[in-house]
């Protein structure tokens, strides 16, 4: 509760909630908000500008922008959560074993993480996709492999802090297996540093994705991905530039909130923390 209360005393926390519940109030009632599928084309009305009718003006094939946006949003939340989740498992499992157990293990996970860290996230998110190919599902797998990297660094810490404090000793001296010492003894005292890297790995998921679908290799047209959307807007930049001002503006909004939430968290659950 005490948490809780400090959460709700800090602006940057408050504000990043709010956009943050916005974007996942949008994604959710999507079928709702939107007045046209994100698919349904209507050539006579190509390149409208922004209206009565369609709020934020048509694309090249009459589709209206506004819902594109919309659904848009749904493809960014799904594929940034779900690869931050896998993120997570990853990196904690790397960080909690190499903390843990040290010795030759140890130098072996630190190597391939410090390897991981040191090389460009996207780079390497390109070199994965063009082995394993374009679509939605690969940028997910393709964005997990890369950022596992900053989960197992912190969990390594602080593994490597609390395996030697008494209460985990006390574990040992009452014959708790290992694995029962990480998962009850270690385990919950770094959750919240978790929360808090998981919840300021969004917005890079959320760029990457849209990266990979500006450049082809992501979501496939006719797909409402807000890189696919920047991307087929480029083309008409002169004519339509509404094409790249409200795709542009949804995926600010989204990265902004994402990140305003991840520094409130951090401030109250794990103010030491640095990434």
């Amino acid at each position: 509760m005490k948490q809780i209360r400090q959460m709700m005393k800090s602006k940057t926390f408050v504000i990043g909630l709010l956009m943050v519940s916005s974007v996942i109030f949008i994604a959710i009632f999507a079928d709702t908000i939107a007045p046209y599928g994100y698919d349904e084309v209507n050539m006579d009305a190509s390149l409208q500008a922004p209206g009565n009718q369609y709020f934020w003006g048509t694309d090249q094939l009459g589709r209206d922008l506004f819902s594109r946006v919309i659904f848009g949003s749904r493809i960014a939340l799904m594929v940034a959560l779900i690869s931050v989740i896998l993120e997570t498992v990853i990196g904690v499992t790397v960080g909690l074993f190499s903390g843990f157990f040290g010795g030759k293990a140890d130098k072996i996970l630190s190597f391939l993480t410090d390897l991981t860290w040191a090389m460009p996230p996207i780079i390497m998110a390109l070199a994965v996709i063009t082995i394993i190919g374009p679509g939605l599902n690969n940028v997910i797998a393709a964005i997990s492999i890369v950022s596992w990297a900053q989960f197992a660094r912190v969990v390594r810490a602080k593994t490597q802090a609390l395996k030697n404090l008494p209460f985990v000793e006390a574990g040992v001296a009452i014959g708790e297996k290992k694995i029962i010492l990480v998962l009850r003894y270690i385990l919950p005292n770094i959750v919240p540093s978790i929360i808090v890297i998981a919840t300021i790995l969004i917005p890079g998921a959320i760029m990457s994705t849209t990266a990979l679908g500006f450049l082809g290799l992501g979501a496939q047209p006719p797909s409402p991905d807000w890189g696919v959307a920047l991307s087929e807007g480029t083309a008409y930049i002169a004519e339509a530039p509404w094409l790249g001002i409200f795709p542009g503006i949804a995926l600010t909004y989204t990265v902004l909130g994402f990140n305003l939430l991840g520094e409130g968290l951090r401030d109250v659950l794990d103010p030491r923390l640095q990434l």
